[in-house]
């Protein structure tokens, strides 16, 4: 099936991303060349050397360069899992954290290589840029090494639904007004995230799996509890005035598939806290998938994964 793409000349994020949609279209044809045959049945199960197949992932705030991203964790995921397309929706690389000094191990390239590879080996990739990564803004509608940069992108499921596909900074007040907020906040976000990877390193040692102290502490927060039901709202209504069924975002590191006011909302997570991907399977079903546990040679899929 094409990949349906809404694009705007330039995409400067002041013009490209208003409340309304742009009136120009391309033909997806000339965007996103169709995906080859699998070589393997198309079935939504483990295949015999491990690897997990869906339709399409979402992956979104992985925030590389930062040290709270979690790349082992998901060069694991990434490994034993394989689709025809991939939506890499915001928050890929941590340009905020970069410019205040630079980290980049060798897990976070092995990433970047591990996602090239994807591209070449014919699963369609369509990275859309987010707040952190901004500066890939001024590249949209251009392509990688076989990486399609976006604004926005559209996404028919196999069960006919119609998915507006952004990562939703451009939605978020704190953002487009009070940008200087955002900058201390992720200062803020950036300590706690390094508290959570110290307190997972001393969990893993006693044999525990991998939880997220930095997300309970934020969602015991009231306002930041508002803030997201807002989000989601807001992410829904401007959905439903671009004629869709449907919205995929990432942006505030909360992973959830919800009906509001019959517009579906589905949030991705994030590579940070939740370890969350977002799948769509050979029957048209979307569901969360999380990735909380290295799977070891051998280990049964079953116990490396919980879905939602």
């Amino acid at each position: 099936m094409a990949l349906h793409s809404t694009v705007t000349p330039a995409c400067d994020p002041s013009t490209a991303y208003r409340f309304r949609s742009s009136g120009l279209r391309v033909d997806p044809s000339a965007l996103v060349p169709e995906s080859p045959e699998p070589t393997s049945p198309v079935i939504d199960g483990e295949s015999p050397d491990g690897t997990h197949r869906y339709r399409t992932i979402w992956l979104s705030d992985i925030h590389l360069g930062s040290g709270g991203c979690q790349a082992a964790y998901l060069l694991d995921f990434l490994r034993h899992h394989e689709s025809d397309y991939l939506y890499l929706v915001g928050d890929i690389i941590d340009g905020w954290q970069l410019r205040k000094g630079w980290f980049w191990p060798q897990a976070h390239n092995d990433v970047v290589q591990k996602l090239l590879r994807k591209a070449r080996k014919g699963t369609q990739v369509v990275y859309i840029p987010g707040n952190h990564d901004e500066a890939a803004r001024q590249f949209c509608d251009l392509a990688f090494g076989d990486i399609h940069v976006r604004g926005e992108a559209f996404h028919t499921t196999l069960a006919g639904k119609r998915l507006w596909i952004v990562h939703g900074d451009l939605f978020d007040g704190v953002i487009q007004h009070a940008k200087w907020l955002a900058y201390l906040g992720d200062t803020a976000y950036t300590a706690i995230l390094l508290l959570n990877r110290w307190f997972n390193r001393v969990r893993t040692k006693f044999g525990f799996n991998y939880w997220s102290l930095s997300q309970y502490l934020k969602h015991q927060v009231k306002n930041a509890v508002n803030f997201i039901s807002q989000f989601e709202r807001v992410m829904t209504d401007e959905a439903r005035r671009r004629g869709c069924d449907g919205v995929v975002c990432g942006h505030i590191h909360k992973a959830e598939i919800r009906d509001i006011d019959g517009i579906l909302y589905c949030n991705d997570g994030d590579w940070v806290e939740s370890l969350s991907a977002l799948v769509e399977t050979y029957d048209g079903e979307l569901k969360v998938v999380y990735w909380t546990i290295m799977r070891a040679p051998g280990q049964p899929a079953a116990t490396a994964r919980a879905t939602v």
